[in-house]
C-alpha cells in the first residue's frame, strides 16, 4: 500500500556541514520547504527530506538549488532511468573517479567541464525496492570527480627528498674530480661537512616555506646552500674554477629540481632524462682522467 499524502524527495547528503544554503526548492513549479534528516530508514545514511504532494498519474517535477562548501569531491548515484549531469567548475586539478567516466570532458587552466549520461541498465539496483538490501550497490554505483590538489608544498618537499641521494652523489664526484686533478686531497670530514650541508636544505626549505610561498622559499634555501659550499671549496682548493665549476653543477642541479616539482604529468619523464643527460656529462669528463697516475710503474705488474 503506497501512503502518498505521506510521500518525501530525499537528498541524500554524506557531509551536511558541507551545506552552506539551499537557494530553492520547487516541486512541480511551486516553491516548498526542505526538512532536517531522513525521516525513515533508508539506504541514504543523512540529508534533508522534502513533503511533497505527488498529483497521480501526471508527471511531477522538481528543482533544487544548493550551496555546499568545503567538499573534497562531488558524487551523483544514478537514480534515474537516464541520469544526465553536466558540471561545470573552476578547479583546474579534478580527477573524475567512480563508476562512469564522464562521456565529454574539457580541461584548461581556468577549470573543467564534463557531461555524464548514464542508463539505469548499466547498474546493479533496480529502479525501485522496498527495503536496503541495495546499499552497497548504490554506493558502488556512484560517480563524479575528486578535487585533486596536485602538489602542495609539504608534498614538494617530500618529492624534493628523494633527489637528495643524486644530489649528494653528483657533488661528492664533482669534488672529488677536482681533487684528482688538482692533485689536493680533503680530509672525509670534509666530505661529510659539504654532505650536511646538501642536508639541510630540505629542513630550511620546508621551514621557511611554511612562511613564504615556495618558489622564494625554494630560491633562498637554494642560494644559501649553493653559497656556503661554494665558499667551503674556494677555501679548499683556493681556486676560482673550483668554485666556479661547483657553483655551475649545484645550480643546474637546483634548477632542475625546481623544474621537476612543479611538473605533475611530465616529472618522471622529465627526471629520467635528465638523470640520462647527467651520466652522460659525467662519463664524457672522466675519460680523460688518468686514474693511475700515483701507481708506481716500477711495482706495476702484469698478467
Amino acid at each position: 500500500t503506497i501512503l502518498w499524502s505521506e510521500a518525501v524527495v530525499v537528498a541524500g547528503i554524506s557531509d551536511l556541514t558541507g551545506l552552506d544554503d539551499i537557494k530553492q526548492i520547487q516541486w512541480n513549479n511551486n516553491t516548498v520547504q526542505a526538512e532536517a534528516g531522513i525521516p525513515y530508514a533508508s539506504d541514504i545514511k543523512s540529508g534533508i527530506h522534502i513533503p511533497v504532494k505527488i498529483d497521480i498519474g501526471k508527471e511531477n517535477t522538481f528543482q533544487m538549488q544548493f550551496m555546499l562548501n568545503g567538499s573534497q569531491s562531488l558524487f551523483f548515484v544514478p537514480g534515474a532511468k537516464t541520469t544526465h549531469v553536466k558540471l561545470t567548475s573552476n578547479w583546474p586539478t579534478p580527477s573524475f573517479d567512480g563508476s562512469t567516466l564522464p562521456d565529454h570532458r574539457e580541461i584548461t587552466s581556468e577549470g573543467f567541464t564534463a557531461n555524464w549520461n548514464v542508463l539505469h541498465l548499466t547498474r546493479p539496483f533496480p529502479q525501485k525496492w522496498s527495503n536496503n538490501e541495495y546499499s552497497n550497490q548504490i554506493d558502488e554505483s556512484a560517480f563524479g570527480v575528486n578535487l585533486f590538489i596536485p602538489v602542495d608544498v609539504y608534498q614538494k618537499t617530500t618529492r624534493s627528498v628523494k633527489y637528495a641521494l643524486l644530489f649528494i652523489a653528483l657533488t661528492f664526484l664533482v669534488i672529488f674530480f677536482t681533487e684528482v686533478m688538482s692533485k689536493k686531497r680533503i680530509h672525509t670530514i670534509q666530505y661529510l661537512l659539504i654532505g650536511a650541508a646538501l642536508v639541510i636544505f630540505y629542513s630550511l626549505l620546508l621551514a621557511i616555506s611554511e612562511h613564504l610561498p615556495f618558489g622564494w622559499s625554494y630560491l633562498i634555501a637554494a642560494s644559501a646552500t649553493i653559497g656556503l659550499i661554494v665558499s667551503f671549496v674556494y677555501s679548499l682548493f683556493g681556486k676560482k674554477s673550483s668554485a666556479l665549476l661547483t657553483f655551475g653543477v649545484l645550480a643546474v642541479l637546483y634548477g632542475f629540481l625546481f623544474a621537476i616539482l612543479h611538473l605533475s604529468d611530465m616529472a618522471l619523464l622529465l627526471g629520467n632524462i635528465g638523470l640520462f643527460i647527467i651520466l652522460g656529462i659525467v662519463m664524457f669528463f672522466s675519460r680523460k682522467i688518468d686514474w693511475y697516475a700515483d701507481r708506481n710503474p716500477e711495482t706495476d705488474q702484469s698478467v
